[in-house]
């Protein structure tokens, strides 16, 4: 598994194609946080938008290869592995990216509720957001994973599932992502800071179910 890791990795720094999201999300951190704002609100929107970002880059992993080429990858280990290499690709590069981005946004913030009357712990603050981001990633990987191949083939049913699916899972009460990110402005407003850890269990079973599914299904179709 390590060796297909790394050549995941390898294949996806190599193609370039991270770029895109990578650019997409600092736009977003870019235009919705300033410095100066309350750390955890700002915490909860970096986090929000990680989602649609981990979703891409598991699409990105899974589609990286040409047929032939992931066909001879599935054959010489297996169709399971080889696919769950490219998920957890996708997840390790959405968490570093979210990750860094709560060091950055924790930094430049202010260490206050929403009001500016109550002092935040930055220490603590950043945590929550670390929590958040996993979350997220975790989510958005499950998101990718349910509407890449080899569920879906076709990029113009895929790419519109992916959209909608990263949408509602950032707003349908329920969804760990909403949880977790509500979480985190509520903290905001009350100055305390929350531990999305419910969110975070709620996640990690939701993605694991979701690359259990893709990688079961690898293994019956053919690239």
């Amino acid at each position: 598994m390590t060796a297909l890791v790394r050549y995941q990795t390898a294949l996806l720094i190599r193609s370039q194609r991270w770029l895109p999201p990578f650019i997409l999300y600092a736009g977003f951190l870019g235009i919705g946080i300033q410095g100066g704002q309350p750390v955890l609100d700002s915490l909860g929107y970096a986090a929000a938008a990680l989602l649609p970002v981990a979703a891409w880059l598991v699409r990105i992993c899974v589609t990286n290869e040409p047929p032939a080429a992931r066909g001879v990858v599935a054959a010489a280990t297996a169709p399971a592995r080889a696919h769950l290499a490219c998920l957890l690709v996708a997840l390790a590069c959405a968490t570093g990216l979210g990750a860094a981005a709560t060091a950055v946004v924790t930094l430049i913030s202010d260490p206050v509720s929403t009001g500016h009357r109550t002092r935040v712990p930055p220490l603590p603050a950043a945590g929550a957001g670390l929590l958040a981001v996993l979350v997220c990633a975790l989510l958005g990987v499950a998101v990718g994973a349910l509407t890449a191949w080899p569920v879906l083939r076709s990029p113009g049913r895929a790419v519109p599932a992916l959209l909608l699916a990263a949408l509602l899972s950032l707003v349908v009460t329920g969804s760990p992502a909403q949880a977790a990110v509500g979480g985190l402005v509520t903290g905001s407003q009350s100055g305390k800071v929350p531990l999305p850890l419910l969110p975070l269990a709620a996640a990690v079973l939701f993605a694991a179910a979701a690359t259990a599914v893709t990688c079961a299904l690898t293994s019956r179709r053919a690239p």
